[in-house]
Order: structure tokens, then C-alpha cells, then sequence
């Protein structure tokens, strides 16, 4: 069997950024699990993925536009620092709840920056703008049930 649309596809993989630096990777044992072809994984990764049978193996770079996307200015945003309840607190790095200012709606920000004045907050996902690099091997594949189909991903 070879991965394609509709197919429940177990990955062991490592991923790195364009230095080196390991950004994550599966667990020993435990494979990333997901269904081909509803948007599960990164772009690149699924495009570089079809086709292949279970023991191949996959090393593949992926640019921003097909990761996690480039960095979007207008999901960047700047709060008065007395917004936060003790902002001694706060550190560059760290991840907080809020409320966007276009929709309201909450999501996770990461802290980029703080003055005296404000703190800068960035909703991007934490890997946008950067080249990923993914190596591994196929472990497992198997038909999706019509539930995972319907549902878009393997229970």
C-alpha cells in the first residue's frame, strides 16, 4: 500500500529548523499518526509523503509557504504593559491567553518584547517564517474508517 488521499499514515520523524536545531520529533515507539490528504500535517511534508510505502524513507526541506506559513505583521500587536495584572511577571518567550483585537476571539499569543511602555504579543503560529526540515520513515498505513474520513482525522 503507498499513501494517498484517505489513508491513516504513521510517521516516525525528527524536525529540524535550517541550523540544526531540533524543533521536534516523534517518541520512540510513537509515531505521529494522521490522515492523509485533510490537511494534518504541513503542505510540503504531505506532498513529499505521497506515494510512499511503509519502511521508506523521507528527508524533505519546507519553505514557509509550505509549512506554517511566513510571519504575518498584522498578527503582531502591541498592549499597554499595565494590561497585565503583575507585569514582573511576564518574560520574551512566554506563551499567554487573549483576546485578538480584530475579532476578540481568544488564542495564544507569544510574548516577543517588553518595555516600560508595552508588551509585544505575536498570535503567528511559532513556527511560521522558518524552513523546516523533516527526515524519517514511514511506520504504518491503513484505510481510514468512514468515521475518520467524515471527522478528518484517525480516532
Amino acid at each position: 500500500m503507498h499513501i494517498a488521499k484517505n489513508l491513516v499514515v504513521s510517521i516516525n520523524f525528527k524536525l529540524t529548523d535550517h541550523q540544526g536545531t531540533v524543533l521536534d520529533a516523534s517518541d520512540e515507539g510513537t509515531p505521529l499518526i494522521y490522515l492523509h490528504g485533510a490537511a494534518g500535517i504541513v503542505p510540503g511534508l504531505e506532498a513529499e509523503l505521497e506515494g510512499k510505502a511503509v519502511g521508506e524513507t523521507f528527508n524533505v526541506t519546507v519553505t514557509p509557504v509550505e509549512g506554517f506559513g511566513e510571519i504575518n505583521p498584522e498578527l503582531i500587536q502591541k498592549i499597554p504593559v499595565t494590561s497585565f495584572p503583575d507585569p514582573s511577571l511576564l518574560q520574551p518567550g512566554m506563551q499567554v491567553e487573549g483576546r485578538t483585537e480584530e475579532s476578540g476571539q481568544v488564542t495564544h499569543f507569544i510574548i516577543r518584547e517588553i518595555t516600560d511602555e508595552a508588551v509585544t504579543l505575536d498570535s503567528n503560529h511559532p513556527l511560521a517564517g522558518l524552513t523546516l526540515c523533516f527526515e524519517g520513515d514511514v511506520a504504518e498505513i491503513r484505510q481510514g474508517t468512514d468515521e475518520e474520513i467524515n471527522l478528518g482525522q484517525p480516532l
